[in-house]
């Protein structure tokens, strides 16, 4: 299946898998620079930087930041489960 190249405007909601199996979510607009991030010295998260290496296992695109945002808080919200099943639904490249 294609994907189509992101919008230069696109925001994109992700959902990373820690070493110690627990999820931390995100937004960014640069994907690849954001995990590299998370995976190095100290850009990132304060969550992340014991848990590492961690994983890009989730994406999907937003129009804009706050719409990114929001979708962040509703999977937050989600339980583990949830969160699992949602992997489910897409594949990451």
């Amino acid at each position: 299946m294609a994907v189509s190249p992101p919008s230069p405007t696109a925001w994109f909601v992700y959902l990373l898998r820690c070493q110690d199996t627990t999820f931390y979510c995100g937004i960014a607009k640069d994907l690849n620079r954001r995990l590299d991030e998370h995976n190095s010295a100290d850009k990132g998260a304060k969550y992340t930087r014991g848990r590492r290496p961690v994983e890009l296992v989730y994406t999907e695109e937003a129009a804009s930041r706050a719409q990114a945002t929001q979708r962040e808080g509703q999977i937050k919200r989600m339980t583990r489960a949830e969160k699992m099943a949602l992997i489910q639904t897409v594949a990451v490249k």
